[in-house]
């Protein structure tokens, strides 16, 4: 008897073991999907803010003496102004292949970022801009400069971060793959420190002019409605499954 009621009582608690699993399921569905509302709501915020920023009047930067707690998030795409000399024997080149860009020139070529040693102490990276790679040559060592003291009105963005399959950067022809504040610092040679957390892109300056200026990519991916419509999909649907597999399960076998 003993025996004949063993598989009786196993069927029963992979019965109830699959219920449990699937309804641990439907919370985790739920959980995420209301991760992706909470993450939607936060990307609206970012939008709003960044709009709201990009319209503010150019600030100045922050005096160097306040550089090491400097948010580079919180000055991200605000319109900033600085004055200072340019290094252009700085220069490094950052490789890139604009899409949907503004002006005349896009595929693959190099961001130009030229070291400005600022009149207030330290230094500060300006991206002055796109060249095609058949251009790239002439601002090895930054092309045509004003000399002397120059100001200028750009856009302030934070610094990107260097991935584990970012390339090391080449130091023989000063090439960097990411807009990295602290290795373009090191790339670039012997700059007056500290380096600032930001770097500036430039505006245009005018059609067909290179460095191709005012390509700042102000774009954020926002598809957490579609994700959390998914996971909550996928919530809804476990119940279903379980009510039409637990009248299969009762139905008697032939």
């Amino acid at each position: 008897m003993a025996d004949r009621a063993h598989p009786a009582a196993s069927g029963r608690g992979l019965f109830w073991g699959f219920i449990v699993l699937m309804l641990a399921l439907m919370v985790l569905f739920v959980t995420l999907g209301i991760w992706q509302v909470e993450r939607l709501g936060e990307k609206e915020r970012l939008i709003a803010d960044v709009a709201v920023r990009m319209n503010l009047p150019p600030a100045e930067l922050p005096p160097v003496t306040e550089w090491a707690a400097f948010d580079p998030e919180a000055w991200n795409y605000k319109p900033v102004q600085a004055a200072g000399i340019w290094l252009p024997e700085q220069t490094v080149r950052v490789f890139t292949s604009l899409v949907d860009q503004r002006g005349q020139y896009g595929g693959p070529g190099y961001w130009v970022l030229t070291p400005l040693q600022l009149n207030a102490g330290g230094t500060v990276f300006v991206n002055r801009g796109f060249v095609p790679q058949d251009a790239a040559d002439a601002f090895i060592h930054g092309g045509a400069l004003d000399v002397g003291l120059v100001s200028l009105t750009g856009v302030a963005r934070a610094s990107e971060e260097a991935g584990s399959f970012t390339p090391e950067p080449d130091a023989a022809k000063r090439i960097e793959w990411v807009r990295n504040t602290a290795r373009l610092a090191a790339l670039s040679g012997e700059v007056p420190l500290p380096v600032a957390p930001i770097y500036i892109d430039l505006p245009a300056v005018g059609p067909g002019a290179l460095p191709q200026g005012g390509e700042t990519v102000v774009s954020f991916p926002n598809n957490h409605l579609g994700y959390a419509i998914t996971w909550f999909g996928f919530a809804v649907l476990v119940p279903f499954m379980l009510f039409f597999w637990a009248r299969l399960q009762k139905r008697p076998r032939a």
